[in-house]
This record gives structure tokens, sequence and C-alpha cells, in this order.
């Protein structure tokens, strides 16, 4: 890919435009093009996904999206962003873990202990091995750098939470592609916008929109013969990636050119991260806090999630994937133009207005009457 590279200069043509076109086309082309012999095949050997008493659908549907997604990640990053395994070592690594525990979940039901041991294990490589870590809080709680152990141990932690906070989402159609699509877009303008030493992990973001355009054409159809969910290989792998496209983002912000003295090139870089991920970590902490405070196990499955109140208020799927991107995209908004305010002011009105938003569906429930 080197050569290309070559190539293309001495033609006086951007490789970084060529590479991020071609990513987002062929990342969408593999993935729409993969889908529907995933689909023949989830149809004839019946792997599929079957209703339960917290499902939203009532009929059996393949769940091996996330397969596509992984695939069309595999065949573009080596291509069109080479450097991001130069830099990471354990990135390819940690995906295929990811596929192999996210396929034998979706197929046979994995305990979560075992699930639990795998994500620690990728999220281990990852921040010890290629040190993608959360070095500094930016005097979020007071606390600027992090000590070593504790900057890999909050790290690991942060990594598996999102992880499964992406999964949580993944209840109705459209929701976690488009969230995780929109979320990579927006990580991937902050990194274009930041110098061409990010552009690797723009590409990398390109590379996952494209990827998720194309399943969601099949993840929103109407039509059952076309539909297929990404699954728990499609949610972990997102998870994982967003985790990792968020610590590198933080980590941008640190000013490394002089050691000792804490300067910060934005200082508001944790919690824009934090809100561009809202819907996912304000979805967890708020039904972990029900779960506990109904002392049940927080592993215990329910039907408290954002997206399961709207769909009680009698919305259909797409309308409700419509209204939660919708209000969690004025988070994002709110935090952009607030950016230059106290980090842990900030940080309550994120929260703050995260939970208000969860709970508008339930408000909105007693004035029905319903």
């Amino acid at each position: 890919m080197e050569r290309f590279d070559i190539l293309l200069n001495e033609l006086n043509i951007p490789v970084f435009y060529v590479k991020l076109g071609l990513g987002f086309l062929i990342s969408f082309l593999i993935t729409f093009y993969t889908i529907p012999t995933i689909i023949k095949i989830s149809h004839r050997k019946n792997l599929m996904n079957e209703p339960e008493f917290r499902s939203s659908h009532l009929r059996k549907i393949p769940n091996l999206g996330g397969i596509a997604i992984f695939y069309s990640i595999a065949v573009c990053l080596p291509v069109f962003a080479y450097e991001l395994f130069d830099l990471y070592k354990f990135l390819s690594a940690s995906l295929v873990i990811l596929l192999f525990i996210g396929v034998m979940d979706d197929i046979v039901v994995m305990r979560a202990y075992k699930k639990l041991i795998a994500q620690i294990l990728v999220s281990a490589l990852i921040v010890i091995g290629s040190d993608v870590r959360i070095r500094n809080l930016f005097g979020v709680f007071g606390i600027y750098e992090l000590n070593y152990v504790f900057s890999i141990l909050f790290s690991i932690v942060t990594f598996i939470i999102i992880i499964n906070a992406f999964n949580l989402i993944d209840g109705i159609d459209g929701l976690a592609g488009s969230y995780s699509m929109i979320c990579s877009a927006l990580f991937g303008i902050s990194y274009f916008r930041l110098g061409d030493y990010n552009y690797p992990l723009v590409i990398l973001s390109a590379v996952i929109v494209g990827a998720l355009l194309a399943f969601l054409y099949y993840n929103l159809s109407n039509y059952r013969k076309y539909k297929i969910f990404m699954g728990d290989t499609g949610s972990m792998i997102l998870g994982f990636l967003l985790a990792f496209t968020a610590i590198c983002f933080i980590d941008i912000f640190i000013d490394k050119k002089m050691p000792g003295i804490p300067r910060y090139h934005l200082k508001s870089a944790p919690v824009i991260a934090v809100a561009i991920l809202a819907l996912p970590i304000i979805d967890t902490l708020n039904v972990i806090i029900l779960r506990l405070l109904n002392k049940q196990s927080i592993f215990q499955a329910d039907r408290n999630h954002i997206h399961h109140k709207l769909l009680d208020l009698g919305l259909t799927h797409r309308r409700s994937t419509f209204y939660i991107i919708l209000y969690y995209l004025f988070i994002i908004v709110t935090a952009y133009f607030c950016r230059h305010i106290d980090n842990n002011f900030l940080l309550v009105i994120i929260l703050a207005l995260g939970f208000i938003g969860a709970y508008i569906p339930v408000v909105i429930r007693k004035f029905r009457g319903v």
C-alpha cells in the first residue's frame, strides 16, 4: 500500500482523500453484498434470534449482521489505514477475539462471566499492549494526571462499560447502528480538524460509517427476508471501537510538549467524549440504578431501557430511534457550544439532560394515564 501512496503522490493526487473515499465506499459495498449471504445461511441453518419476554420482535430474525461489519473493517483498515496497526499493535487481535466471542454468543448464548473474561482480556490487550488509555481527566472531579496503574485499571473498566453499554442499546431496529454511525462520524470530523497526524483515525471512522450505512439498509427493512440484527458480534465490536476512538480523542488534547506542566488544547475533551457517547452511558447507568433500587441483580434482564419506554408509548421502532437520536444529538450540540465552561459543571449539565431524556417517556405515560 505504501507504493500506492507513492504513485498517487507522483500524480499529485491527494492520498488521504482517495483513501477516505475508497475506504468508505468499499466498506459500504462489502457489508451491503455480504449481508444477503449471511441472511440466507442464517435461515437455512436456523441461526436466528429467538423472541423472549424483553424482545420487541415477535418472530425469529437472523442476528449475525456483526460478521459483515467486522468483515468490512478487517478488509479496509489494513488497506487504507495500515498505520493504525503500527501504532496499535494489538488492535487486530482484539477485534478477532471479539468476533469469536460475539459469534459464539449469538449462536449458542455464552454465560455472562465468560464474555466478561474475554472483554477484560481484549481491554487489557489494547490498554497495556497498545498503551491506549485515559492518562488525564483534565480537572474533572479535581483530578488531572492519573497514576499509571490506576490509569490502566480505569481504562480497562471504561472499555468494558462502553462495550456492554452498546450491547444494551441494541434493542430496537436502527438504534445501535444509527447512534454508532453518528458517534463515528463526529469523532472522525474531530480527528480531521485536528491535523493530518490523525488521518488514519479519520479513515477508521469513515470505514465504520460505510459499514453501518449498508447494515442499516437491511436492519430497517420492512421485508422479513431482508431483515437482520447486528447481534452481540456487532454491538461488542462497535462498542470497543468507539471506546478506542473516544480515548484516542481525549489523549490528543493533552499537550505533551511540556512535561510536568498541565496544559490542554481543549480542557473539556473528556466531557465532550462523554456527551458523544451519552446514550449508551446514560441508559446503562439508569438501568443499573433502577435494578439496585428494586434489589435486583444488575445482570438481570428487564424492560427499563429508554427504547422500551418509547415502545410502551405505542411508537414504532423507527420513530423511537428517531426521537432518541434527535434528543441525544441535542445533548452533543449543547456540550459543543458550552465546551469552554467549567468541566464539572458541563458534566453535570450533560448527565442531567441525559437522565431527563430517559424519563420523558415515563412522564408522558403518566399524563396519558397509561
